[in-house]
C-alpha cells in the first residue's frame, strides 16, 4: 500500500475511460474520464488559490458529485478534509472550523448556501470556495479545464486525511480521523465488493461522502469499475423507482428504512430483478423482519456491522440462507480482528458476553483533540466499540446492546440487554418496530421501557407483549410499560434515536 491513494485513483479512472462512473441525483452523468478531469481541474483550482499540502479544508456538502471531486482533489494535494453534517445543530456546527483550525471552507451554494455563508462569516481570513453559482469565492462546479496540474502529485509527501463526525448517538458528535490505513485499504478490497461472477456493480448511495461508510462504499465501487448512483432523500417510492430505472445491483440501508420498505405496498410491483446485494447496516435489525426481508430479496440480503470508527467490522453475506443466525452480524471482515473482553480487558471464550474490541487497518487514527477519548477507546492498536456482544461456537458475532443502553436493575444486579428484548417484541406478528430504553424506577432502580410501533389494525396489548418476554426471556426482562407510538424517532444517520425516546419518557 504505497503512494497516495488519490493519485492511484486518477490512474484507475483514466484507464476506465468512457465507462459511466457516477450518476447525480439531479440526473447528471459522469464517465470515469469525466471524473478524472473534474478531480484534476478542482485540484488545479485549489492549488492556484493557495491550497497546499497540510491545509485543513472544511466541507459542508450533501450527497453530490462535487463533494467527491473536492475530496479526491484535496487529498491529491495532501490536505486534511473535515466533513460537517448539514443537519448538525448550529450550536455544535459553529465550533467545528475553529476546533480543527481550518484554513479554508468549501460549501454547496445551492443546497446549504445560507449555512455556508454563516460559517464563512465566523472567520473573515478563511479562504472560501463554493459549489454552484451565487456563492462566496470561486465556483468549483464551473472551472476551466487544464491540460496538466500546476504541481507534481508524485512530489507530494504529506499524507491526506479526513475528519468525520460520529453519528452522535451517545452524546455530542465527535470528530474522528481516518488516514492512510483507511484510504489505502479500500482499493485492495474492491474485489470483495464485486465478486468475479457478478455483473458490473451499480450501487445506489443514500448517504453522502460526509460519512466514512459512504466514502468506503464509493471508493470500493469505483476501484472495482462500478457505477455510483446518488439518491436525494429517503422516500421509498423514489428509491424503488431508481432501483428499477438505473438497474441497481447494490444498496445499503438502515434497519428502519428496511422496515419502511417491507411495509410499503409499492414493493410488490417494484422491479428488483437486477438487485444482487441489499445490505443492512448502521444498526442491528430485527431477526423477524430479516426473515421477512429474506422472502423478498433471497440471497441478495446481507448484513454489515460497522461504525464511524471502523466502517466494516463484520459481514454476513446471504444471511437469509441461514435462518438460525438471523440475529448475527456475521464473521470479521478482511483483516479485522475481533475480541470479546471483560471489564478487566481479558478476552472471553465463545458464548460469554462482553465488550467488542476490534483492530485492523481501517480503524480510526483517533478522535481530534480528545486525548481522553483516545486513551479510553484506542488501546494498543485496538478500538473499544462500546458495544456488548458474544461469539457462538463457529465464530459468528452477535451484538446484544450498547454499553450505555444496558438496563441494570436491582434484582441481583440483573443486566437487561435491549437488543434481545427488542427482537422478542418484533417477533410478534402485530409489531413492526420496537425500541427499549432504561428509565428510572423506584423499586428496581432502573427498568426497561418499550416503545412499540404496531402493525396496521393490530390488537396486541401490553400484557400480551410482557408475557411474550417472560416466556422467551424472563420476568426480570419484561418491560414495566409498553408505549404504542406511530413511529420511532431517527437520527440523521438513520438509527433509532434513543436519546429522544428517553427525553420523551422524562417529559
Amino acid at each position: 500500500m504505497t503512494g497516495n491513494y488519490a493519485r492511484r485513483a486518477l490512474e484507475v479512472f483514466a484507464s476506465y475511460g468512457d465507462t459511466e462512473a457516477l450518476v447525480a441525483a439531479d440526473g447528471r452523468r459522469f464517465t470515469f474520464g469525466d471524473m478524472h478531469d473534474a478531480i484534476r481541474d478542482t485540484a488545479a483550482a485549489l492549488w492556484q488559490h493557495g491550497i497546499r499540502p497540510g491545509t485543513t479544508i472544511g466541507l459542508l456538502v450533501t450527497n453530490s458529485p462535487e463533494s467527491f471531486f473536492v475530496q479526491l482533489a484535496a487529498h491529491l494535494i495532501g490536505c486534511r478534509t473535515v466533513f460537517m453534517v448539514t443537519n448538525t445543530p448550529w450550536v455544535f456546527l459553529r465550533e467545528v472550523l475553529p476546533f480543527v483550525e481550518a484554513d479554508a471552507l468549501v460549501y454547496e451554494a445551492d443546497t446549504v448556501g445560507q449555512l455556508g455563508r454563516d460559517l464563512a462569516a465566523l472567520d473573515p481570513s478563511m479562504r472560501v470556495f463554493s459549489i454552484g453559482a451565487g456563492g462566496l469565492g470561486p465556483d468549483l462546479r464551473d472551472l476551466p479545464a487544464v491540460d496538466q496540474l500546476p504541481f507534481r502529485p508524485e512530489d507530494i509527501t504529506t499524507e491526506p486525511a479526513s475528519l468525520f463526525q460520529t453519528s452522535g448517538t451517545t452524546g455530542t458528535p465527535k470528530l474522528l480521523q481516518h488516514g492512510r490505513g483507511f484510504f489505502a485499504t479500500v482499493p485492495y478490497v474492491a474485489d470483495f465488493y464485486r465478486p468475479a461472477d457478478q455483473p458490473r456493480i451499480r450501487h445506489l448511495s443514500l448517504s453522502g461522502g460526509f460519512r466514512s461508510g459512504g466514502q468506503s462504499a464509493a471508493l470500493m465501487t469505483w476501484f472495482a469499475g462500478g457505477d455510483f448512483v446518488l439518491q436525494a432523500g429517503m422516500d421509498i417510492g423514489a428509491i424503488l423507482d431508481t432501483i428499477g430505472r438505473e438497474r441497481i445491483t447494490s444498496i445499503h440501508i438502515s434497519p428502519p428504512l428496511l422496515y419502511q420498505l417491507l411495509d410499503d405496498p409499492r414493493l410488490a410491483d417494484a422491479d428488483l430483478s437486477t438487485l444482487r446485494s441489499l445490505t443492512i447496516c448502521c444498526a442491528a435489525a430485527s431477526p423477524a423482519r430479516l426473515a421477512e426481508a429474506a422472502k423478498w430479496f433471497g440471497r441478495s440480503l446481507n448484513v454489515v456491522y460497522g461504525m464511524s470508527e471502523h466502517p466494516m467490522i463484520s459481514t454476513f453475506p446471504d444471511i437469509g440462507a441461514d435462518p438460525a443466525r438471523l440475529a448475527s452480524c456475521g464473521l470479521p471482515w478482511h483483516d479485522t480482528r475481533v475480541e470479546i473482553r471483560d471489564a478487566d480487558r481479558k478476552a472471553l471464550p465463545a458464548g460469554r458476553a462482553g465488550e467488542i474490541w476490534v483492530s485492523g487497518t481501517m480503524v480510526t487514527e483517533g478522535y481530534w483533540k480528545r486525548p481522553d477519548l483516545n486513551a479510553e477507546n484506542l488501546v494498543d492498536g485496538w478500538l473499544r466499540t462500546g458495544d456488548v456482544g458474544r461469539f457462538d461456537a463457529e465464530g459468528y458475532l452477535y451484538i446484544l446492546d450498547r454499553i450505555t443502553d444496558m438496563v441494570v436493575t436491582q434484582i441481583a444486579g440483573t443486566m437487561v440487554y435491549c437488543r434481545p428484548l427488542e427482537d422478542v417484541l418484533t417477533g410478534h406478528p402485530d409489531v413492526r418496530q420496537a425500541a427499549v430504553v432504561g428509565v428510572p424506577d423506584e423499586l428496581f432502580g432502573e427498568a426497561p421501557h418499550a416503545y412499540v410501533v404496531p402493525a396496521p389494525g393490530a390488537t396486541v396489548t401490553t400484557d400480551e407483549l410482557r408475557q411474550l418476554v417472560v416466556d422467551q426471556l424472563s420476568a426480570e426482562w419484561a418491560p414495566r410499560e409498553v408505549e404504542f407510538i406511530d413511529a420511532l424517532p431517527l437520527t440523521g444517520a438513520g438509527k433509532v434515536d434513543k436519546k429522544a425516546l428517553r427525553a420523551r419518557y422524562l417529559s
